[in-house]
């Protein structure tokens, strides 16, 4: 089980370090909102793609948080009568928490297995490291063909207002749900008990 221990170790720094990036993404849409705010109210000159920001951001700061919220048991759920059987039937109990855990395990690897074509074609569209089929070559100049790139991409908005790709967005919903497939995973083979104690960097017996 030492082995396991250790397998799972780098998965909660990697929950832990997306759940960082979700808070600075927070951060910055709210520095957004803000400017806006001020914007509109003395200059009235609203900043422009500030509900595209909204939208993508919020993907972002749902996703990159998730597999942290899984790491610590807080993902909504209705554990009341677990609760009640764990201390009437802890081994019952334990064995309901990972036939859960299991059910979500399987979910999340579901969502991780449909939501990979959506993403490998939206980056494809892009054609990073092929000829595009219209448009200009590629000229050799590797800014120039970059943002050129970013142009040819499939993406959210409003043309000539505010476009964005949406590859970095199924992405973090790729990364997220694999991630949180793998958490519950583990919770599976160690229970619990035992993650939250590897989890608090303590010795699970």
């Amino acid at each position: 089980m030492n082995s396991v221990h250790r397998l799972y170790k780098p998965f909660l720094t990697i929950a832990t370090l997306a759940n960082t990036i979700g808070t600075l993404v927070i951060f910055g849409l709210v520095a957004i909102m803000n400017v806006d705010v001020i914007a509109r109210g003395l200059f009235h000159a609203p900043l422009k793609g500030v509900v595209e920001v909204v939208i993508f951001s919020l993907v972002l700061i749902v996703f990159l948080q998730l597999p942290d919220v899984v790491r610590h048991n807080r993902l909504t759920r209705s554990d009341g009568f677990l609760g009640l059987m764990d201390g009437k039937h802890p081994k019952f109990a334990n064995i309901l928490s990972r036939t859960i855990d299991l059910a979500a395990c399987i979910f999340m690897a579901l969502i991780a297995w449909t939501m990979w074509p959506e993403f490998t074609e939206s980056f494809e569209s892009c054609h990073f490291f092929s000829q595009p089929e219209f448009g200009p070559a590629p000229t050799g100049d590797f800014l120039v063909d970059l943002s050129d790139a970013f142009a040819r991409c499939e993406y959210f908005g409003t043309p000539g207002i505010f476009t964005a790709p949406w590859w970095p967005a199924k992405l973090a919903i790729v990364f997220s749900v694999t991630t949180c497939a793998i958490i519950f995973a583990f919770k599976v083979i160690l229970g619990n008990r035992q993650a939250a104690m590897v989890d608090d960097g303590e010795s699970p017996v």
